[in-house]
């Protein structure tokens, strides 16, 4: 045969404090005259040693019979089965025993089981309790270690159901709130003690400030005793209300500045008085009772047998005991137990009771099933001392936790603080709070940081480590055009088409706007270029009308050198245009008024050289060819010429004409103002069209050149054609390839050249001998063939 079940070890004292408030309960409903009149509620307590085991041996004798560890009460009129069962402390042994009583119907209401696993009515129908189910908590304190922005924390937990379910539930809610977990270690009181010192290892070797421990009182005073032996970094310790509301564990100073959720505390009239009256005979009526004197007071009740042990006789004075088992100032399980025993009261009353003419009558005689308890717990609904009790469908109470906090008080010992509430009852977002300063590990002020990688600052962005936790990344600066504006941004995002990064790529900034403006230095100097050669076009016209009557200026058709000089000066003026800020009008302005000034140029300079050609002809014997190109068809030729571009731009300016756009596609960083050309057809039919002209006056003047006349003007336009060709070709590619406002620049560059060209070839060498050398200003002179 096996040996029996013995338990080992010494008497948990606040254990026994749980089990003597149950029989002040008990008590205080025998004496009631409204709650169960008439009816004596008996009971039976039992030790399971914190083994499930035990409990289990414990359950068959419940199923079974009696058998009772001690008993104390009155008498009976009548030993029934059990109608229900308060217990037990622990998420194993409860589960163990509802599996057993279960099937016979028997309640059962915990007042310490927290397992989540236990609001499952399918495995547990009979199974109630008066303390919240560790799915609340888990939520509660991932939220907490959420709110204070740790993200990096290692987790500890007892290798039961208490601790297992417990933190499956906690890090499944932990990784909602996008908390990562460096390690998560597990073991047990009857574990060897080389487990826990890799537990004590792994904490202190971790880079992670906050440990959660999910554990009973049993586990975490094995490890905190085993991290007490070899000084480790500083952790902040963040608890489950099994442990961080236990009075026994603020001897550990390193643990100062620990958090977690407890139980509320409350207060139970006359319990203290009930729990310090332990006369000598009631303390060696009970063994239990005997061992915590013994133990209490250090010394044996009765006589001794060894010689060195002190005698004690039950007259120690138990309120100068400094013991969990006197200290009623943090009454949380304990009111647990209290209630658990009301709600039982309660469902026995409603199977039995009846209340008439404000009187309850109970019939006393009934024997009541405790399938009928069963039933009438899931009804309770009462307030006691000021707290509701009452059950939801799964067995469980209203969640509501204290928020503690182990607080250095000025003496150097370490409280126990409330700072906050949590209520599950409440909306989201009201549920948790808190109303105190918290202090910290080592007994700081400042929230400690916990966490895998610094926040990545706005500019930059998340990029996950290979093989690591999400929370665990580097920071990567925006690529180029995006931005993030949120710490921790996983992505960056693009800016609109008209904004760009500041350098710290945190903003979109308007980009700037660029055009070829009168403000800037090559504006200021295409400008002054522009109106000086339209300046000096006006002067040559005036020196001209000036000596129009001198041979120099008779002999070069001087009415067509003043439209050539009138076109020049609109050419200069026209290259304005093409500066500031481009609108529908100067866009449509600017190439037509260009195209047009220079097809009236070009005509000009051809009448010119036909009527040089005409002119030779017209002195060979028998030659009348100047009759048919006198001044009326010169004139007729330079506005034909003129009309047709005249109707080219037309034609351009109907169907798609010029239009101001702004240019994204040039400069990353810059908007280009520019003017899109609408229909490039239309453009290069202007430019092609004047290219023509220039070709034709180029190849009549290359074909007059060495004409036999003093003063031949066809040099000085086949010089000028050659210039005008020149830029006019060498502008094609230089526009096609330049950025921005440089292709407005080398348009009006080649405006202003090919216009300098004209009147320094043509009209220079004249006013140089009008001015300067007036003794060749003669009809003599013009007409000297010999002369070089």
């Amino acid at each position: 045969m096996p040996e029996p079940l013995r338990c080992t070890g010494s008497i948990k004292t606040r254990d026994l404090r749980f089990s003597r408030a149950m029989i002040f309960a008990i008590k205080e409903i025998n004496n009631s005259t409204e709650l169960l009149p008439g009816i004596k509620l008996g009971y039976q307590i039992y030790d399971s040693c914190a083994s499930v085991t035990v409990a289990v041996h414990v359950a068959f004798q419940l199923s079974n019979g009696l058998d009772p560890v001690f008993y104390t009460g009155d008498n009976c009129s009548q030993s029934g089965m059990v109608k229900a069962v308060v217990g037990e402390t622990g998420s194993s042994p409860s589960i163990s025993m509802s599996r057993i009583i279960g099937p016979f119907n028997i309640p059962q209401v915990s007042h310490l089981a927290t397992c989540a696993c236990l609001s499952d009515k399918q495995q547990y129908p009979n199974f109630f309790r008066t303390v919240p189910s560790d799915q609340f908590q888990a939520e509660a304190l991932a939220k907490l270690v959420k709110h204070f922005g740790w993200t990096w924390i290692g987790a500890v937990r007892s290798d039961s159901d208490y601790g297992n379910n417990g933190m499956a539930s906690f890090l499944d809610a932990a990784h909602r709130e996008g908390i990562c977990v460096e390690y998560s270690e597990s073991f047990y009181r009857t574990h060897p003690r080389s487990r826990i010192q890799k537990v004590a290892d792994v904490i202190r070797r971790s880079t992670a400030m906050v440990v959660v421990a999910f554990a009973a009182f049993g586990e975490v005073r094995l490890l905190l005793e085993e991290l007490a032996l070899e000084p480790s970094p500083p952790r902040q310790w963040i608890g489950s209300e099994a442990w961080v509301t236990d009075t026994e564990l603020l001897r550990f100073s390193f643990c100062a500045g620990a958090i977690g959720f407890g139980i509320q505390k409350s207060v139970i009239p006359g319990l203290r008085d009930f729990l310090l009256d332990l006369s000598p005979s009631k303390v060696a009526a009970s063994p239990v009772l005997t061992e915590f004197w013994e133990d209490a007071f250090n010394c044996r009740l009765g006589k001794s047998a060894a010689t060195d042990e002190r005698v004690c006789d039950g007259t120690e004075d138990i309120k100068t005991l400094q013991s969990p088992y006197t200290d009623t100032s943090q009454l949380r399980i304990t009111n647990m137990v209290y209630k658990a025993v009301y709600a039982i009261a309660h469902a026995i009353h409603k199977a039995v009771c009846q209340k008439t003419n404000s009187t309850t009558q109970c019939d006393k005689f009934t024997r009541i099933e405790s399938k009928e308890v069963l039933t009438q717990l899931k009804k309770v609904n009462f307030s006691r001392n000021g707290y509701d009790v009452s059950f939801d469908a799964n067995g469980d109470p209203v969640a509501r936790y204290e928020l503690v906090n182990w607080q250095k008080s000025e003496s150097g010992s370490i409280e126990m603080v409330t700072v906050g509430q949590y209520d599950a009852s409440l909306p989201v977002g009201q549920k948790f709070r808190i109303n105190r300063n918290l202090t910290w590990v080592d007994g700081g002020t400042q929230v400690p940081m916990s966490v895998c990688t610094d926040s990545c600052s706005p500019g930059t962005r998340k990029v996950l480590q290979r093989g690591k936790p999400i929370c665990c990344y580097d920071c990567l600066l925006c690529p180029e055009g995006e931005i993030s504006n949120d710490t921790d941004s996983p992505d960056c995002f693009p800016c609109p088409k008209e904004f760009w990064p500041n350098a710290e790529r945190d903003t979109c900034l308007p980009k700037p706007v660029e055009f070829l403006s009168y403000n800037e230095v090559l504006g200021i100097i295409l400008a002054t270029f522009s109106v000086g050669g339209a300046s000096l076009a006006i002067i040559t016209a005036a020196v001209f009308y000036r000596h129009r009557t001198s041979p120099i200026v008779r002999a070069n058709n001087s009415e067509l050198s003043f439209l050539l000089l009138f076109s020049l000066t609109l050419c200069f003026l026209c290259s304005l245009t093409f500066i500031g800020a481009p609108s529908e009008w100067s866009c449509m302005l600017r190439h037509t008024a260009f195209g047009i000034t220079f097809v009236l140029c070009m005509s000009c300079v051809l009448g010119k050289t036909i009527v040089v050609l005409m002119a030779f002809k017209a002195t060979l014997p028998g030659s009348n060819v100047m009759k048919w190109f006198g001044p009326p068809q010169q004139r007729m030729t330079v506005v034909s010429f003129t009309l047709i571009q005249v109707l080219i731009c037309t034609i351009w300016l109907v169907l798609s004409p010029p239009f101001p756009m702004k240019n994204l596609t040039i400069y990353k960083k810059r908007i280009i103002l520019e003017c899109a050309l609408g229909s490039a057809i239309g453009f290069w039919a202007v430019i092609g069209y004047i290219g023509l002209l220039a070709v034709f006056c180029f190849v009549l003047a290359v074909l007059a050149r060495k004409l036999p006349d003093n003063f031949n003007e066809a040099k000085l336009i086949t010089f000028s054609m050659l210039i005008f060709c020149a830029v006019w070709i060498t502008f094609i590619p230089a526009y096609l390839s330049s950025p921005g406002k440089f292709t407005v620049a080398v348009e009006i560059f080649a405006i202003l050249a090919s216009s300098f060209g004209l009147i320094l070839c043509i009209f220079a060498p004249k006013c140089f001998i009008i001015l300067f050398k007036p003794e060749k200003n003669t009809k003599k002179h013009l007409m000297n063939k010999n002369e070089s």
